[in-house]
């Protein structure tokens, strides 16, 4: 078994045996998504404008090719999120965590996401993105204005999962300084099959 495993590492470290995954990339306009994808892809900081219409791009981080999909957050455009949750591997959430007068409108939509039935199983990575910025809230105030209590996430460590927890965790990040958003890759790739 030692030797089967060890072969399977190599492998895995070598990029054989790459697992897939759908995922989409949500949030208000202006919150993040579309930079962190290109971050993603180029390991570039690219400043973008507001995304118009839905773009498909794939990622690959560790030994998961992510087909990700930047839906865009203008009101217009999140009309069109429902058509593309029917068969996804994960949610990445992005809030603006500095943008303090649309965190109420960004809870709003993330709520209606977690009530879509055919969501109830699909992993979020909730992004609070922008911690750069002075007037970003700390996680403990964006957890308590997205109504996500510790007790109710699904926990940053796998092996201290909270029981009954929906596949739920927040993140706090910033793109522009290149920290946190591979922790929620990470714990995202644990869903993964």
């Amino acid at each position: 078994m030692f030797i089967v495993n060890f072969f399977k590492g190599a492998f895995e470290w070598l990029g054989f045996f790459q697992k897939s995954a759908n995922i989409v990339f949500l949030g208000l306009d202006n919150a993040g998504k579309t930079t962190l994808l290109y971050m993603l892809q180029s390991d570039r900081f690219t400043q973008t404008d507001s995304t118009m219409h839905p773009h498909q791009a794939e990622v690959t981080i560790g030994n998961i090719r992510f087909n990700s999909y930047d839906l865009g957050g203008h009101l217009a455009a999140r009309k069109t999120w429902a058509e593309y949750c029917g068969t996804l591997d994960g949610i990445i959430f992005m809030v603006d965590a500095a943008e303090h007068g649309r965190l109420e409108e960004s809870k709003k939509e993330l709520d209606k996401l977690l009530d879509m039935p055919e969501l109830s199983t699909v992993p979020f990575v909730i992004f609070g993105n922008k911690i750069d910025k002075k007037e970003s809230l700390k996680e403990e105030e964006l957890r308590e204005v997205l109504e996500l209590p510790f007790h109710q996430t699904f926990g940053k460590d796998a092996a201290q999962k909270v029981p009954g927890a929906r596949p739920i965790e927040l993140f706090m990040c910033s793109v522009v300084k290149r920290v946190g958003y591979q922790d929620g890759f990470t714990w995202l790739s644990q869903f993964i099959k």
